[in-house]
């Protein structure tokens, strides 16, 4: 192979890739003058990665495979721009070797390693049988190359239950089951097959030991073509959901210095395994006494920033060296790790719903500025549509310190002071999460949130004096800036007038709870609230994202959005979503019951598990959809029998659509 087609320097960068990894590649690029080309569905023509670059090339449909997995399409976009060089991002085709060929075929410059190191890391059974031989302890399983029911079934048997069953290619928990018992095997592997092949186009599986209580540590690794291979140290990411990252950190506070050069060394003689080139990180996981490697990753990984803040390196930039043919700009003792990070994944989903994925248009998006401890990546904007065709993630919030006690402080300060409305986002759960006071002492393994679910999610505090009086203040002044198109001066009267008071009831509520009822009193004289038998003089200060709230002589400060008849307030106490009980009346608002089975999201329906006519119990599987990336089983709602399913696989359905009927059993 031609190392002179492999790694040369470049002037254009096509991205092939979207949302915040692609916006976060852009930034990089430019700021080392290189020619910036972003790719894009046409679910994505007003998306912020298409906005960032210099150009942009349509791919086709929003369906991710017609569109980020089209290889042909993307060697395409890079010949009509007359771009020399891809980075691939993560996830869709970044560790897709057919991918890395058709780059170096086109002549192409690609920003990682080559189709040969993916084939032999990229692959979670192929990576396995190497670290074998290389000597790298490794969790009991089976990675073969057959696949067959039997095969699996007997590999299953033989490492013993609990097992996993995951995806040879990909990551991010996709194509990844717990199996418990024998009974539970098939049904598995066929769904895992099925969400592999949908998100990697590559249903091969592996079976591996379960490790109870385990912890996820992984190492970042860098190489060059002159034979450099550098570790950066490591990160913890044992905070996980459906085997998916959450939390992740740098360093691991579980490792000690002598464990911490244990483990880097394993990932360097694991990396050079292959004579490594680019970025990658090695994935081990962890029983509290021993270590094992589970896989590489052949690329950047989501949670790169942790390592970028403790080690002062940009990876993108040195990935992107490397690609030009340089030497790395640092020998292993020269990386100093500097201080603690600590990263939040922000999804558009609803944790009370099963972390089920939002769509819509963002309405409100106020994150706080970045400081030197606070950095944000983020892939949207305010007025950006959340699509359900790709995965959820908004943001990563990243906060650094000299210590992880005030990273932990930094970050929880910075998820407190956001604010993104339109959907559903799970920042209260990120809080309620790096607060844990178990999170705090590190007392944590991968099934963490899975056992302490329902405190993370549970309800918001009921709103008192102060979230009342905030409520009244916010609509006052949005009725102000919507009547003057301008912010208004302060505006302590309220409507005054020279004789006279006048009052103006108003009524809110929390989801579908009793309405609490508070008057404004205003006219002659200084303006009151009255809530029961209290009547509280108060004064307001706007100012940009909500006002100052002064109460009996306490000034509070008030984050406030408003939705229609939604309220979101911040105030010192916490969280509050309101609803503005409408004066007038005429609200409609519908509620569908549990027995609705219809489409919670937009989606594609990927498996039908019952037939017409079957008696199911109570929680029984009828029909499950792809949203989002993510396979979702819809159940009965109670014992019965099913009347009627009104779709088939591959119907594409609309949020709210009924799907199937059962009629209770009327026992």
């Amino acid at each position: 192979m031609d190392r002179t087609k492999l790694y040369r320097r470049f002037r254009t960068l096509l991205i092939a890739n979207r949302g915040e990894i692609a916006c976060r590649v852009i930034r990089t690029a430019r700021a080392m003058g290189l020619r910036t080309v972003a790719v894009y569905s046409e679910a994505d023509r007003d998306a912020m990665h298409v906005a960032l670059a210099d150009e942009a090339v349509l791919l086709g449909p929003a369906r991710a495979r017609d569109s980020y997995l089209n290889i042909e399409r993307l060697i395409e976009a890079a010949r009509k721009t007359g771009a020399e060089a891809v980075h691939p991002g993560y996830g869709f085709l970044s560790e897709n070797a057919e991918f890395a060929q058709a780059c170096y075929d086109a002549g192409l410059v690609f920003v990682g390693p080559t189709a040969e190191m993916m084939n032999a890391m990229g692959s979670k059974s192929g990576s396995k049988a190497l670290m074998e031989k290389a000597g790298v302890p490794l969790v009991p399983g089976y990675h073969g190359d057959a696949q067959d029911d039997a095969t699996l079934a007997k590999a299953a048997e033989k490492v013993g239950f609990p097992i996993l069953v995951k995806a040879s290619a990909g990551g991010g928990g996709r194509g990844m089951r717990i199996v418990r018992s024998a009974a539970e095997l098939g049904p598995a592997i066929v769904s895992a097959k099925r969400e592999a092949k949908a998100a990697f186009g590559d249903d091969r599986m592996l079976i591996e030991k379960y490790v109870d209580n385990p912890r996820h540590i992984e190492v970042q690794i860098i190489g060059d073509s002159h034979g450099n291979l550098l570790s950066l140290f490591e990160r913890e990411c044992t905070l996980q959901r459906r085997h998916q990252k959450v939390i992740e950190e740098a360093p691991s506070p579980t490792l000690n210095a002598a464990q911490r050069e244990t483990v880097c060394a394993a990932a360097r003689k694991a990396a050079g395994a292959v004579n490594y080139v680019g970025a990658g990180t090695i994935e081990f996981v962890s029983d509290g006494k021993d270590v094992f490697f589970i896989e590489m990753n052949t690329r950047l990984q989501v949670e790169h920033p942790v390592t970028e803040l403790i080690t002062g390196v940009d990876l993108v930039e040195w990935q992107l060296r490397v690609a030009f043919g340089e030497a790395l700009p640092l020998k292993q003792d020269e990386i100093k790790l500097n201080g603690h990070a600590i990263e939040a994944r922000v999804y558009a989903e609803n944790p009370t719903k099963n972390f089920m994925p939002s769509v819509g248009r963002i309405s409100t998006w106020r994150l706080p500025a970045e400081t030197g401890g606070l950095r944000i990546d983020a892939g949207y904007r305010e007025g950006d549509n959340v699509s359900p065709y790709y995965d959820a993630m908004l943001a990563k919030m990243i906060a650094w310190a000299p210590t992880r006690d005030v990273a932990i402080d930094r970050l929880n300060r910075g998820l407190e002071d956001s604010d993104v409305r339109g959907i559903v986002t799970n920042i209260p759960f990120l809080s309620a999460l790096i607060t844990h006071p178990k999170v705090r002492a590190n007392a944590i393994d991968t099934g963490f949130i899975e056992r302490e679910l329902a405190v993370l999610t549970s309800a918001a505090p009921t709103p008192g004096e102060l979230e009342l009086c905030a409520a009244v203040a916010a609509i006052v002044n949005d009725e102000r800036q919507a009547a003057q198109g301008e912010p208004p001066s302060p505006w302590q009267t309220f409507g005054w007038q020279p004789v006279g008071r006048r009052q103006r009831n108003f009524a809110f509520r929390v989801g579908h709870g009793p309405e609490q009822k508070i008057a404004l009193n205003y006219g002659s004289g200084p303006s009151t609230l009255l809530i029961g038998e209290s009547e509280l003089a108060f004064a307001v200060a706007p100012k940009d994202g909500g006002f100052d709230l002064t109460l009996d002589g306490v000034k509070s400060s008030v984050a406030a959005v408003i939705d229609g008849h939604e309220l979101y307030l911040r105030t010192r106490n916490g969280r509050f979503d309101l609803h503005w009980v409408d004066p007038f009346g005429g609200e409609s608002e519908e509620h569908v019951g549990e027995d609705k089975i219809a489409a919670p999201l937009p989606g594609t329906v990927v498996a039908v598990l019952a037939e017409e006519g079957a008696k199911l119990e109570k929680g029984a599987p009828i029909l499950t959809l792809e949203v989002m990336k993510m396979e979702q089983t819809l159940r009965a709602p109670y014992a019965g029998v099913l009347k009627s399913i009104k779709c088939k696989v591959g119907d594409i359905v609309q949020e709210g659509i009924e799907l199937a009927v059962v009629e209770a059993s009327g026992e």
